[in-house]
């Protein structure tokens, strides 16, 4: 019966969503009762369709089988956690997500943002409402979770195991919560057309909603490359796999907007630039769905769909996309007024990052299309590999990188380039000296990864010469400088956060590219390899029993190169109701470096193949893109942040007192 009460909360949810949009769009011009009405019908959508959700959550994990997507995705046996991401680890119930989060963000609006202007939530919301009917109709009619089968089978087929993981239940709410999350840029950016009112105000009302978005992207992203790395067993953090691209798209558009955002609330200029920007990540994480389910990509991340789910959804993409743009080039020409700069200048800077991150987009756009829209138009298969991505993104991003530090020390309007480098020389000796040593530790090696280190590190260098300067080091009394240090508000912090979390990811990346080190061999009981100074030891395997799965476990002994041993330990699985096998990798943290191995298959009646890498700093990778999403966060803790914060009454009182 729950469930059936699911599926009409589903539709009471939608038919709610199109009369919001309706009503919203209708009346929006100074109606306080429609902006009451599209408030109080936003939060109402959210509590219909997280009912609708936890009511199918509660059929995966009663094993009730006369749902057919239970049937389709779910057994009995499956670890209760594992029934419980088999909600989403599917297309009709990560669809069902999808909008949980779209209505989730929206009644967030109605919620914490009374004290934007009437006129302005009345349109996002009703926008957003637009948005939630067309998916939750795209729900209902083409891929429902809610259909029940009669008679009911005993048991079901179980979710894809290369799904059964923990990562499964953190990497698709995390990326959903930025994909879905740029919604409301979106919104907010054609509420801003509609309505004509677009200026610094505007900017200071969207850029919260953006770093939120941003951070979940960031955080969903590095979840996805971790799950890729330790459990698809081939030892990689990032394939260029189109699936992967498609949310990397929105993370790179959707850093331009942030930094857009902050030029146009500080000088109301850039307006061009942030409602485009705003326009095209929402539409390129409409355009990963599509990917993701239209069946024209193989990948372990997509969802076999049939194409005519795919064509719907191409068919939405055009419409609100096409609209949105539509709307743009109508508005065009109210968006150019702003304020005026030098080319060198704060506002400068950020212009040409969002130049390069814009490249930058249009060509994993055009490395991940390519080969799709060729075949469609002449049935030959073409494939871009990983040479293309990393020749092509890494020329875009060695530039940026360097151009990072001097950005936050450019004075806005008109800024001195040789003053800004005289300021920075402390941080470019810095950097220079570390790179020197740690290229003398690596032995003088004739490369290209000592170039990359150099990059790195002078971004967290630099990074953190901001922060330096901003508390006045060398130039005041150090009590004075540290008493500034701590008065810095929180958006400074998070900046430097985020810049120095991007060196730490850039330091990972050269590091676990040019420095593994792999070896593929046999190994007998006994027999023992060594690598990158670690010492491993085969010593035999065991067959184990899992709840829904049989294994053959190899067990490693490994003796680090400072003399401490431990026992690594990887599995060959067989999940006997699909028949499916995987490759649970045994990794060996030491440090921010692993060793990662793969217990392969039998050559001979006793011996295995061993696959083994070792990946120096590898860590740093994920490490770095913590920071960055930490650095987020802190922004969004600074009042100045909140979605239309009013002064505290006291201290207006304070204010009022003193102009008397």
């Amino acid at each position: 019966m729950i469930i059936e009460l699911g599926h009409f909360a589903l539709i009471l949810a939608c038919i709610l969503a199109a009369a919001q949009a309706i009503i919203g769009f209708t009346l929006w011009r100074g109606n306080a009762l429609a902006d009451r009405f599209v408030s109080q019908a936003a939060i109402l959508q959210f509590a219909l369709v997280g009912f609708a959700f936890a009511a199918l959550c509660q059929a995966f994990m009663a094993d009730d089988f006369s749902v057919q997507l239970a049937v389709s995705h779910s057994h009995s046996l499956q670890p209760m956690l594992y029934k419980f991401t088999s909600v989403w680890g599917n297309h009709e119930g990560s669809m069902l997500l999808f909008v949980l989060i779209l209505v989730l963000f929206g009644a967030a609006v109605a919620a914490f943002g009374r004290n934007l202007p009437s006129d302005l939530r009345t349109l996002v919301l009703s926008n957003q409402g637009m948005m939630v009917a067309a998916f939750s109709a795209f729900v209902l009619f083409t891929s429902n979770p809610f259909w029940r089968l009669d008679p009911a089978p005993f048991d079901g087929t179980e979710l894809n195991p290369v799904l059964q993981d923990i990562g499964l239940a953190i990497h698709p709410p995390l990326l959903y919560l930025g994909y879905v999350g740029f919604s409301i840029c979106f919104s907010f950016a054609m509420a801003a057309l509609i309505s004509g009112k677009i200026d610094a105000a505007w900017a200071r009302w969207v850029r919260p909603w953006t770093l939120a978005s941003w951070a979940f992207l960031t955080l969903g992203i590095a979840m996805g490359s971790y799950w890729a790395y330790y459990e698809l067993g081939w030892g990689g953090w990032w394939f260029w796999d189109p699936v992967e691209n498609a949310s990397f798209l929105p993370w790179l558009s959707g850093t331009a907007l942030l930094h857009s955002a902050i030029v146009m609330e500080k000088r109301n200029a850039l307006k061009v630039w942030t409602i485009f920007l705003a326009i095209i990540t929402f539409s390129l994480s409409l355009l990963g769905t599509f990917l993701v389910r239209s069946g024209i990509l193989t990948s372990v991340h997509s969802f076999a769909s049939d194409p005519t789910r795919g064509m719907v959804i191409l068919a939405m993409l055009a419409a609100l996309i096409g609209g949105a743009f539509t709307l743009f080039a109508l508005r065009a020409s109210a968006l150019r007024s702003g304020g005026l700069f030098a080319p060198i200048s704060r506002e400068g800077a950020l212009i040409l990052n969002n130049l390069f991150l814009s490249a930058a987009t249009a060509g994993v756009l055009v490395g991940t299309l390519y080969p799709l829209v060729l075949e469609s138009l002449t049935g030959a298969r073409i494939t871009v590999g990983a040479p293309f991505f990393d020749i092509t993104f890494g020329a875009l991003m060695v530039p940026l990188l360097l151009l990072i530090p001097f950005g936050p020390f450019l004075a806005w309007k008109r800024g001195d380039l040789g003053a800004v480098t005289q300021r920075l020389m402390a941080a470019i000796i810095v950097t220079v000296i570390i790179s020197l040593v740690v290229y003398g530790f690596m032995g003088f090696p004739i490369s290209l990864a000592p170039i990359g280190l150099a990059i790195g590190f002078w971004v967290m260098v630099g990074a953190i010469a901001d922060l330096v300067d901003r508390a006045a080091f060398g130039r005041t009394g150090f009590r004075q400088s540290m008493a500034r240090l701590r008065g810095l508000p929180r958006t400074a912090w998070s900046t430097a956060l985020a810049h120095f979390g991007m060196g730490v990811t850039v330091l990972g990346v050269v590091c676990a590219t040019a420095f593994q080190t792999e070896i593929v061999t046999s190994m007998r009981q006994g027999e023992t390899v060594d690598i990158a100074g670690y010492s491993i030891t085969y010593e035999g395997e065991i067959h184990t029993d899992g709840p829904n799965f049989s294994a053959d476990r190899g067990s490693y002994a490994v003796i680090s190169p400072w003399g401490g041993e431990r026992t690594i330990t990887s599995e060959r699985r067989v999940y006997p109701v699909s028949g499916t096998p995987t490759t649970e990798a045994g990794i060996g943290t030491y440090g921010f470096s692993q060793m990662y191995i793969q217990f392969g298959e039998r050559v001979g009646p006793d011996a295995r193949v061993a696959r083994l890498w070792h990946k120096p700093y590898v860590l740093l990778i994920w490490l770095g893109t913590i920071i960055m999403a930490s650095g987020a966060f802190l922004s969004l803790t600074d009042r100045r942040m909140r979605v239309g914060a009013p002064a505290k009454p006291r201290r207006k009182a304070k204010l009022a007192g003193a102009n008397k």
